[in-house]
């Protein structure tokens, strides 16, 4: 099971990504992408749950057309890991 990280290294890592906030309320991040068109978010989609499937690690998601908002938490461990990390930096190279 990963582990939870403690604040000072959570906020270093976050300060590594490109534009993911902390949810209010939740040791969590979040971000919106905006594509082109479906088509684009949809292939954004895939190519990330072949990553998170890969990682066994999977992320919260919500998809309307030419946006995909995600938000990443390790629920097993509470909060913020270096999982929830990994996915975001491979989303951001997605892009």
């Amino acid at each position: 099971m990963a582990e939870k990280l403690d604040i000072s290294a959570r906020d270093a890592a976050i300060s590594q990504l490109d534009h993911w906030d902390l949810v209010e309320g939740r040791d969590a991040i979040a971000k919106t992408f905006q594509f082109a068109d479906f088509n684009a978010a949809f292939g954004f989609m895939s190519r990330v749950a072949l990553k998170a499937e890969a990682m066994n690690h999977h992320p919260e998601w919500f998809n309307v057309w030419n946006k995909v908002d995600v938000t990443l938490s390790t629920h097993d461990a509470g909060g913020l890991t270096a999982l929830d990390m990994e996915l975001a930096a491979f989303m951001d190279r997605l892009i």
